[in-house]
């Protein structure tokens, strides 16, 4: 008797919250936690705009100050993801300055003025399709030829950059999902406590 008065007492504590409040609560929970989420993902937005910004003005120190607080933004803010950012304008610059240098050492005869003409024959500016037409007609001459005169360009690679976020951060939106988790265990819980107490309290009424 004792038990089965326990079993039922556990029973109507477990329906004082209704499930349906508690999911009502869950979809509350997860519609701030996307916020929040979302706000970190503007706050990589506008400073990944920043980067970009500083690369265009040319300021090489800029640049730099914009990309470590677009890394620290990233580390520590879940949902922020960089992707890959290019300073495709200081990449061009740079191209610029090597081939003008080289250029400059020799006379007309230098290889990389015989390139130059050629590319931007067919370019304008130092693009792209500049840099690849200017590095493929170097590949032309052998490489014992004019091997100090030739330009050393830039690699593409120095100029990306990719910052990851952390899966879960100690911010509002790593909290936010941590309520919504605990909320979900709590449901799940619940339903499963009462089936196990209705089944054990089934038995009983047989067993007497």
């Amino acid at each position: 008797m004792a038990n089965k008065r326990q079993i039922k007492r556990s029973i109507g504590w477990l329906q004082r919250i209704k499930t349906w409040q508690l999911i009502l609560v869950l979809i509350i929970a997860m519609l701030i936690t996307a916020t929040f989420l979302r706000l970190n993902n503007i706050g990589m937005i506008e400073r990944r705009a920043a980067v970009i910004n500083a690369d265009k003005a040319g300021d090489a120190e800029t640049v730099r100050a914009r990309l470590f607080d677009l890394q620290r933004y990233a580390a520590v803010h879940m949902n922020a993801d960089s992707g890959t950012v290019y300073l495709s304008e200081q990449y061009r610059r740079d191209t610029q300055a090597a081939i003008e240098a080289a250029s400059a050492r020799q006379s007309a005869d230098n290889i990389n003025v015989k390139a130059d003409q050629a590319c931007k024959a067919q370019f304008s500016g130092y693009s792209q399709a500049y840099v690849q037409c200017f590095a493929s007609e170097l590949a032309k001459y052998p490489s014992q030829a004019d091997t100090l005169d030739k330009a050393n360009l830039p690699s593409p690679s120095l100029y990306r950059h990719d910052f990851s976020s952390p899966t879960w951060s100690p911010d509002f939106a790593g909290f936010g999902v941590l309520i919504c988790l605990l909320i979900t265990l709590v449901i799940v819980a619940r339903l499963l406590s009462l089936l196990l107490l209705r089944v054990l309290l089934h038995r009983h009424y047989n067993s007497v």
